[in-house]
């Protein structure tokens, strides 16, 4: 019963942090800050992430929030 929750919650809580490192890196933070919010909030450390203001020159102020593909 409790399994199928469990995992799911986990791809949650994996998937959050990743979002959360990458978010930070594009923002000039690193990535180790993304991560660390992501793992100890899990939502609500990808959600202070998003809201965290973009440092000058980073790539979320240059590339604007989306990254430009490559072909």
């Amino acid at each position: 019963m409790i399994g199928v929750d469990a995992l799911y919650f986990l791809f949650a809580w994996l998937i959050s942090a990743a979002a959360a490192s990458w978010l930070s890196e594009r923002k000039g933070y690193g990535e180790r800050v993304g991560l660390t919010f992501g793992l100890i909030l899990s939502a609500l450390g990808l959600l202070i992430v998003l809201l965290l203001p973009a440092r000058p020159n980073s790539k979320w102020r240059v590339d604007g929030w989306r990254p430009r593909r490559r072909t």
